[in-house]
Formats: structure tokens, sequence, C-alpha cells
């Protein structure tokens, strides 16, 4: 039974959110090529608005938006974040965002990459470690120096022009120019790695692993064990870096993958009540209510009229 409801679960590729939150008929699809599910990177004046919200959703590739000018709104997980000029916000593959406000307006460029294309010929997966907002768990926001603005925005166009001038891109080309593009991200977050006090990396590991154990974990004890501490040093360090407990962050994360799957599967109430670790249904309903103001049906109900 399991099996069958996991294969149920879609996960938005390019081409399908596209055609989903810009319109079928919108002529920007005609910028887009045959490979652009595995990479493309255009100006962000070249793209139409969005045309409706985006619920909590999934996507399969890595998104990158760099803001030359104006303002992004956008959740990335449960927090959202404002991107304003010579700021970068990455959305990493299989995270859960969503986007309400559609009429915002900036320039600058948005890139999306599989993450295949980072692993071969001049990367691994080890090396990739590096990137802190590669990660789901990681920050996904970049401030870049006014001087490395600039080196970003090279690199940047020369993404674009593989893209939009080739008959079909380089993926060689592409992942050394992604993976120069990472380093010049990190060099801003230097301080930021100095700096990181123990509470903080502890948290990051927990909230790693909430996104890997959701489905069948949720209690503090046994994230506390896996982390090799006890559940009160566990609750006290993520209450010091975040503000909130460690149980607050478990239960928001499985509300978060209960949204995305009643958005963006057909499963039943019941059915993703299992696949985020209820087996009782009318436990789950009440747990989605306690936070949302509304049931699971009454929730999925809202998003379709939307």
């Amino acid at each position: 039974m399991k099996t069958k409801m996991v294969e149920k679960v879609k996960t938005y590729e390019s081409k399908g959110f596209r055609e989903r939150f810009l319109g079928e008929e919108n002529p920007i699809h005609l910028l887009f090529k045959s490979n652009s599910d595995h990479f493309f990177c255009l100006k962000t004046e070249e793209i139409m608005r969005l045309q409706f919200p985006v619920p909590p959703s999934k996507h399969s590739c890595h998104t990158l938006i760099f803001i030359a000018s104006g303002t992004h709104i956008m959740k990335v997980g449960y927090e959202e974040y404002k991107t304003v000029s010579n700021e970068i916000i990455v959305v990493p593959a299989g995270q859960i965002f969503s986007i309400e406000n559609v009429n915002s307006t900036h320039n600058g460029y948005i890139c999306q990459f599989h993450p295949d294309i980072l692993i071969g010929k001049y990367g691994n997966r080890e090396m990739l470690n590096d990137f802190d907002f590669l990660k789901i768990s990681g920050n996904p926001k970049i401030s870049l120096s006014v001087e490395d603005v600039k080196s970003i925005t090279s690199i940047l166009n020369r993404l674009q022009q593989e893209y939009s001038e080739t008959e079909t891109a380089n993926l060689n080309i592409v992942q050394a120019y992604l993976i120069a593009l990472f380093y010049e991200m990190n060099k801003n977050k230097v301080q930021t790695f100095k700096t990181v006090s123990a509470a903080e990396m502890l948290t990051g590991r927990f909230r790693e692993l909430i996104h890997n154990n959701i489905k069948t974990h949720h209690l503090v004890n046994y994230y506390a064990s896996l982390l090799n501490v006890t559940p009160n040093h566990l609750n006290k360090s993520v209450k010091s870096a975040t503000g909130q407990t460690a149980t607050k962050w478990i239960d928001e994360t499985i509300l978060l993958e209960a949204k995305y799957l009643l958005f963006q599967t057909t499963l039943s109430v019941s059915e993703i009540a299992i696949e985020v670790g209820h087996e009782d249904h009318s436990y789950f309903s009440r747990f989605f209510k306690k936070y949302e103001g509304i049931t699971p049906i009454q929730y999925r109900k809202l998003i379709d009229k939307s």
C-alpha cells in the first residue's frame, strides 16, 4: 500500500510547473527548449509574471533566483523570505515552497538545474556539502557584497548565453559555471561559518533529520538519540537558535508536508495521514485543524477554488 501511494505523489518538473502557474497559452513557453526540464537560465524580465499563486509545492530541480533590482517574496519551507537587490534565493530540489504574491516586480536571473548536473565530470557529492544553500536544512538566502555582484552577474550571464544561444546546452560547461557560481556565493558566507554557534549547528542537523524522517518519527527523543544529546539539550539548543521548540519544528514540518500532499496529489485525507506518519486519520484531521483552523478537506477545497 505504501509503495502505491508514493507512486501517486507528483513532484513538479519545469514544464508542468510553467503550464500550471504561467498558463498554457502564455508565449513565455517559446523561450523554453526540449531540455529545459534539466536546465535553463533566463533573465527574469524575459519571463512574464506568474498568473496564479503557488500553493505548497515541490520541484525536482534546484531553483536559483538573483535579484538585481526590485523585490521577490516567497516561502521556502515555512519561512517567508523577501529578496531584494544584490541578493540570491535558492530553493533546493525537494524543498516545499509557495508563492502568494504574484504581482511583485524584479529584474535579474532565474536559473533552474537538476541535481544530476552537479554530479560527474567536475563535481561530486562530497563537494556539494560545501554549499549550505543547496541543503533543505540550510539558509536559502545569500546577500552579496557590492564587489562580488559583478562576478556573480558575469557567471549568470554566461549560463544564460549557453542556454539561449545554443541548440542544446553543453551540460559540462553548465556544471563548471554552476560550481564556480556556488563558490562565488560562498565567499559571502565565510564570516557566517566562523560565527555559527554549537546550538545553530545542532539545530541544522536536527532540521535535516526531520526532513528525512518525518513520515515515520515525530518524537524529540528519537532525534535527540540520533544526535547523541539529551532531549532537554536538543530543545534548549533549538529554542536558542530559532525561538521555537523542537516539537514545534516537528509539527510544522508535518503540517507543511500535509499541505503539499493535499495540493499536489490526489491522495485521500486518510492516505495523506499515513504518508505523514499518522495512522489515525481522525487524529491527523484534528492536528491539522489545530494549526490551520480548517480541516484538511476544507483546505483542499480552498486551493481548488483559487
